[in-house]
């Protein structure tokens, strides 16, 4: 009960009731101090948990098994298209990636470009997203890449298996697919670090040629 409702309450008892309040306001404190304690420490083991369980998923996967590729034709953001089949005679490598809005899959194909392994070997890379023209451009834009994306409706990267292997089911993951100079499937890699060192890409296409 406070002294406002009971101005006969002596200075002692006055002091007394300040010092309970204080107290029990303290306490208060604590036990607020102390859920957000525990409630901090259930948030960074749950992203302790994450952060493991995004390693052991994230392991690269890859398949040697051959077959002849899938043939496609497919519009480009230069207002073209390409064709896989009038390619025979050197090796392709498919780029499937999450498109725009995924600045680490427009980087990669940046990459890739600035390493002259690729030509020198003769090898065509191919970077294929789920995208219209006007979706993707800015993304190439914004990160440097010059060649030109395929744009696919979702029908050639169901084809090559790659939808739904990355972080969103309806659309590709980050993977490669090498296709030899006879149009046969001969290694398919996915990578779900959303990243592979170009060097190391170009290392594992010429080792299956």
């Amino acid at each position: 009960m406070s002294s406002t409702t009971h101005p006969r309450l002596t200075k002692h008892e006055r002091a007394r009731e300040k010092a309970s309040a204080l107290k029990a306001a303290a306490a208060a404190a604590e036990k607020r101090r102390r859920r957000i304690r525990i409630a901090s420490l259930i948030a960074a083991i749950i992203a302790v948990g994450l952060v493991a369980y995004g390693l052991l998923t994230s392991q690269a996967q890859s398949s040697t098994e051959a077959r002849p590729a899938p043939d496609f034709t497919l519009p480009t953001t230069e207002g073209g298209t390409v064709t896989l089949s009038d390619l025979r005679g050197s090796p392709v490598v498919l780029y499937f990636n999450e498109g725009a809005g995924c600045g680490s899959c427009t980087v990669q194909m940046a990459e890739i470009e600035k390493n002259p392994g690729f030509a020198d070997a003769g090898i065509t890379v191919l970077p294929i997203v789920m995208n219209t023209a006007e979706q993707i451009l800015p993304d190439l834009e914004r990160y440097g890449a010059t060649t030109p994306y395929l744009l696919d409706d979702g029908t050639v990267s169901a084809a090559y298996g790659t939808i739904g292997t990355g972080m969103h089911e309806g659309l590709p993951g980050h993977g490669f697919v090498l296709i030899d100079a006879d149009g046969v499937q001969r290694w398919q890699g996915n990578y779900p670090s959303m990243w592979l060192d170009p060097a190391d890409l170009l290392d594992e296409i010429t080792s299956r040629l």
